[in-house]
């Protein structure tokens, strides 16, 4: 999968994704990121993103041209989903990272400034996403929560494939909904602290329904939002 990231700040991803999971996809050919400069896609000698708003008001907006540029060249020989990442989207979670993951090719646009000219989300964006209800500086940070949500879902992307199946959120048919369950590792007591008997017995029945219970009870206590909408859809 092939992710294209379109930002005025190109510098801000220098880091985040040599690490972790991501580097290693990036390393197996499972994906591959490259990160472009608006300005770039500018003409003018002051290479300019941004302009006043029509009609007033505070701050400054996208403008059109460099973004329909941009998109118009990353698109000319292979075809992509385009998505804009800012406050206006619809909220990110899960299914969506489950939905993306079975694209071939994902451009991401990081809004800055008041956010971007009405027409560039009118004609060359298909989907405005957000990761959460505040306000960020920019789509750089959520751009990155995207790829890295997105990318561990790519098969051969983890080093166990069962484990995004039991996680929270997982969209696996018995745990939907459901924040994680409590883990444990060695040792078994530390300063008196210990861990619970049922997962040290071998019963594998057992420690799933002890998982369950607890999966339950931790949304029922944290997320009952959660688990109210995920009990009745």
């Amino acid at each position: 999968m092939r992710f294209d990231i379109v930002t005025i700040f190109p510098e801000i991803f220098r880091g985040p994704f040599d690490f972790g999971i991501v580097k290693r996809a990036a390393a197996a050919g499972l994906i591959e990121i490259a990160i472009h400069d608006l300005r770039d896609y500018t003409t003018d000698r002051h290479r300019q993103v941004d302009d006043r708003p029509f009609g007033g008001g505070a701050g400054m907006v996208m403008k059109p041209e460099p973004l329909f540029r941009a998109i118009e060249d990353l698109t000319s020989a292979e075809p992509a989903r385009v998505v804009l990442l800012t406050p206006q989207g619809r909220l990110f979670d899960q299914e969506l990272a489950v939905q993306l993951s079975g694209l071939q090719r994902l451009i991401l646009i990081c809004g800055r400034y008041e956010g971007v000219d009405e027409r560039v989300t009118e004609n060359i964006v298909d989907d405005e996403i957000s990761i959460g209800d505040y306000v960020l500086s920019g789509g750089e940070f959520p751009a990155m929560v995207v790829v890295d949500a997105v990318a561990r879902l790519l098969p051969g992307a983890l080093g166990c494939e069962d484990s995004t199946e039991k996680e929270s959120f997982s969209m696996a048919t018995d745990w939907h909904g459901l924040l994680d369950f409590p883990q444990y590792t060695r040792p078994a007591n530390y300063r008196g602290f210990e861990v619970p008997e049922v997962l040290l017995g071998g019963n594998h029945a057992e420690i799933e329904r002890w998982r369950r219970g607890k999966a339950v009870e931790k949304t029922l206590k944290r997320r009952p939002d959660l688990f109210k909408r995920t009990n009745t859809e």
